[in-house]
């Protein structure tokens, strides 16, 4: 296995975490914003308030691309294995 597939993998990796996190992360983080500026608008400073509406909009993000992220994931784990014999020869 040279230095350039070893490469190859680990930027494929980090695409696919970017990939699979990236629709719970722009949730919570668009939930966090909007909780944020209701909190400076109503100055209601309580920290249950921030908390619990991003949890719920992560817990609906994976049941939302739940099936997505799950397809991506075994697609890239097939793409590995099936070309492991090409990365050890």
């Amino acid at each position: 296995m040279s230095n350039d597939v070893v490469i190859q993998l680990g930027q494929e990796a980090l695409m696919m975490v970017m990939l699979v996190s990236a629709p719970m992360l722009g949730l919570g983080l668009l939930v966090g914003i909007l909780v944020s500026i209701f909190q400076a608008t109503t100055q209601i400073q309580e920290q249950t308030l921030a908390f619990i509406p991003k949890i719920i909009a992560v817990f609906l993000a994976i049941v939302i691309f739940g099936p997505w992220m799950l397809r991506l994931l075994t697609d890239y784990v097939r793409n590995i294995f099936m070309g492991l014999p090409g990365f050890i020869g």
